[in-house]
């Protein structure tokens, strides 16, 4: 079991979240909370809906409409998207760096253009010093 198992029916999840069960079904009316659904259609609460129901209640207390709630909602959905999305993409780098050591650095040349190097080295740079002095004028 995990925090997303099903496991409470609308009543117990209701007391866990100090809310009626008759908000909980509206919550899920307006998709703000979707439980499981049992081959006999009724509800299934996990724990994590729970806590995304304490949270409803928090921000409506402080007076966030249900169309915020939904946006906020939906915002941290997104970010725990792309939380793991980032965490997938080091894990990935990580592992292409250690089964590729130094086969990939790349630096910026002197007109902009992208110049690959091996690891450990250097861009040369042109550091000649050109002295300019203007023609005098008869």
């Amino acid at each position: 079991m995990n925090e997303t198992s099903p496991l409470f029916v609308i009543s117990v999840a209701a007391g866990l979240a100090g809310m009626h069960p008759q908000t909980l079904r509206q919550y899920d009316r307006l998709g703000l909370v979707s439980p499981t659904r049992t081959a006999g259609k009724s509800r299934r609460y996990s724990m994590r809906d729970v806590v995304q129901l304490r949270e409803i209640a928090q921000l409506s207390s402080e007076g966030v409409s249900l169309e915020g709630i939904r946006r906020v909602l939906g915002l941290e959905d997104e970010v725990s998207m792309l939380r793991r999305r980032v965490r997938e993409l080091e894990a990935a780098l990580a592992d292409e760096m250690l089964n590729r050591p130094g086969r990939r650095v790349f630096a910026a040349g002197s007109e902009g253009e992208v110049v690959s190097l091996r690891a450990g080295t250097r861009v040369r740079r042109e550091n000649a010093v050109v002295v300019w002095r203007p023609l005098e004028r008869e």
